[in-house]
């Protein structure tokens, strides 16, 4: 009588073990021939300043920090070739911080956290037989990022304020953005 219900729980470990699920990260559907993967610089088509530097130059560490592959800038070295495009660059006030209205100064509201939405073009192509290996021409990234300061609600103006952090805020997206390609182009999502 005590042994069905170990039974039971072996069979469950077994199948459970068999049905294909693995750790988001940890695999790769990328052919077994390729060793280099070239990334050249990201292009920009969007007016924020550097951004195809800092997503490019993070694209390729989290690569070397995360995987197997030699990474390489010069397309013609690489048996697969990491292309991409900055599409657009958005960020959309979340919370607000107000400051009550005095004799002086009327009522005011600072955007305190922005929604960063960045879409990009991205391919992963075998080099020798031009095959695409990844692609994805809606390549969204989302993420929330508090900022130091904005001024007012304006989204433009929200967006200038956390773009003047520069490298810090650059820095933080750059990260967050390569780790999500890194993993969509290595589980092929």
């Amino acid at each position: 009588m005590k042994r069905a219900p170990l039974a039971l729980a072996c069979a469950l470990c077994l199948f459970a073990s068999a049905c294909g699920y693995h750790v988001a990260g940890r695999g790769t559907t990328l052919p077994k021939s390729i060793h280099v993967i070239a990334v050249p610089a990201i292009e920009n088509k969007t007016s924020t300043y550097r951004i195809e530097h800092k997503l490019t130059a993070a694209t390729i560490h989290e690569f070397l920090a995360k995987t197997r592959y030699k990474i390489v800038s010069n397309p013609a070295s690489g048996e697969a070739v990491l292309t991409g495009k900055v599409l657009s660059v958005e960020a959309v006030p979340l919370t607000f911080q107000s400051q009550p209205a005095s004799s002086t100064t009327p009522a005011t509201a600072q955007a305190t956290t922005m929604l960063v939405t960045v879409k990009c073009e991205v391919t992963l192509t075998e080099s020798d037989t031009q095959k695409i290996l990844f692609h994805a021409d809606n390549f969204l990234f989302r993420n929330e990022y508090e900022i130091a300061s904005a001024s007012g609600p304006d989204p433009k103006a929200a967006l200038a304020a956390f773009f003047e952090e520069q490298d810090p805020a650059l820095d933080r997206l750059a990260k967050d953005f390569a780790q999500k390609l890194v993993a969509a182009v290595l589980e092929n999502f």
